[in-house]
């Protein structure tokens, strides 16, 4: 906790330095050293009634029809659409022209405050967060677009969707020179759009906000800023899912790659295992390689600010990379593979909308053993609006899921599982499930040590 206070304290003058150049982030924050969890439930939020041993549910998560729809409804032609508009404003860097209704940044950040406008529905709140920019000698003011589509759940819990629209030729700061960019990152944009299109169709639980980046390029500021201005709102970002060259080519294996730190003991390892859980079972001709590292060696992206600040924050990339087209005249709308990128698409509407469209995540569950080894007790506040909850055992040593116990919602809240292995580091978490089967967002991971009472956070 000590520790926790102290990473928090860190943040805030981070936050209020940042503004005038005179801190960065830590590329890895500070992972608390696991101690005791304190038990400070009121036992009245518990439902009564005897423990349930052992139970069998028929709530499991299953292919919702509404969510399907959305995934079939993907447009090849809209994301060819979409890139070529993004190559065709010539150079999207931050330090380009920003008054040229044709060329550059300023066109581009227009088109997409007018194109969010237009796809969402009458359900998008589209804003632009303007940040100061101090780079290379050179300044300048970047804007992200900012697309909010509010959920119906009072809590300030929001799924972030993100891609950066600027990019940039060989040199960091030329605003001039011919730079298509169709897959860097003209590919995420057109995710970004197409997902705002379709979701907008109906309404969620969980509030969902499609964040256009800027000033990627010259070091994620404009994610930068997004973070600090959610902390200070005090957001509770559940998920941060970064989009960035998904566009693929003709001839590359048909999967993708997914990047998360500490994979087996982090908030983004957790939305990494569900990313892919959740995409396997929506579009399972397409798989997901999850890599435990923030990014390629060297590299970087947008999610690393969400990462930097404890946040849970995944990146989703093609699955091998051409690198004479990195800032390259060669990245051009031609060389995409639509029937690719739609499929990293699909994969995102099923992710986003399952968290969205599930009943709100549960309270961490207390844990404790039982008399016989490998026996455990669980207790939460449960939630009307479950149908359902799966209860993961992970052992520790596992990057992906392993197998679910499930709890029908009449009878959840107060259950016993036996026959686990008492030999075994657990992380243990539970999600909520509607009656369609939408797998909601976990719990924070509780670690349980072997032959142990005691249970840990991480």
């Amino acid at each position: 906790m000590q520790l926790r206070k102290r990473w928090i304290s860190f943040l805030i003058m981070t936050i209020l330095l940042a503004g005038c150049g005179l801190a960065q982030l830590p590329e890895t924050p500070p992972v608390p050293t696991p101690v005791a969890t304190a038990v400070s439930w009121d036992i009245s939020q518990f439902p009564a009634g005897e423990m349930v041993i052992d139970p069998v549910s028929d709530v499991v998560p299953q292919i919702d029809p509404q969510i399907s729809g959305l995934v079939d409804a993907v447009s090849q032609q809209q994301l060819t659409g979409y890139v070529q508009t993004m190559q065709s404003f010539g150079n999207r860097n931050v330090f380009s022209v920003t008054d040229d209704p044709n060329f550059g940044i300023g066109a581009t950040r227009q088109w997409l405050v007018d194109e969010f406008v237009r796809v969402g529905n009458g359900r998008l709140e589209v804003t632009t967060q303007e940040f100061p920019l101090f780079f290379n000698g050179l300044a300048t003011t970047p804007y992200n677009v900012v697309a909010t589509l509010p959920g119906r759940s009072p809590s300030n819990d929001i799924i972030v969707v993100m891609a950066h629209y600027d990019n940039r030729a060989p040199e960091p700061t030329d605003g001039e020179t011919y730079a298509p960019g169709a897959n860097d990152n003209g590919s995420g944009i057109a995710l970004l759009l197409e997902s705002a299109r379709l979701l907008t169709a109906y309404e969620w639980n969980q509030t969902i906000v499609f964040l256009a980046a800027a000033a990627e390029e010259q070091g994620t500021f404009g994610s930068r800023h997004f973070v600090q201005t959610a902390f200070l709102d005090g957001m509770n970002v559940i998920a941060a899912i970064n989009y960035d060259a998904i566009g693929g080519r003709s001839g590359i294996p048909q999967y993708a790659r997914l990047f998360a730190p500490n994979l087996r003991e982090s908030p983004s390892g957790e939305l990494a295992r569900y990313y892919e859980y959740i995409a396997g079972l929506y579009v399972p001709t397409f798989p997901v390689q999850v890599i435990d590292a923030l990014d390629r060696e060297g590299r970087w992206g947008d999610h690393r600010e969400f990462v930097n600040a404890g946040m849970p924050g995944i990146r989703v990339i093609e699955s091998v990379e051409d690198p004479d087209m990195v800032n390259s005249r060669l990245d051009i709308w031609e060389r995409i593979d639509y029937n690719y990128l739609e499929k990293i698409v699909q994969m995102n509407i099923a992710v986003v909308a399952n968290l969205a469209g599930a009943p709100p995540t549960p309270q961490t569950p207390i844990i404790q053993t039982l008399d016989s080894a490998g026996d455990f007790w669980l207790r939460w506040p449960t939630d009307p609006t479950a149908a359902g909850y799966a209860i993961s055992f992970r052992p520790i040593s596992e990057g992906t899921f392993t197998t679910f116990r499930f709890v029908r919602g009449n009878e959840a809240g107060n259950v016993a599982l036996t026959g686990l292995d008492p030999a075994t580091r657990y992380a243990v978490s539970l999600t909520a499930l509607d009656a369609n089967g939408r797998l909601g967002d976990f719990t924070p991971e509780v670690i349980i040590e072997p032959s142990t009472a005691t249970a840990q956070n991480p």
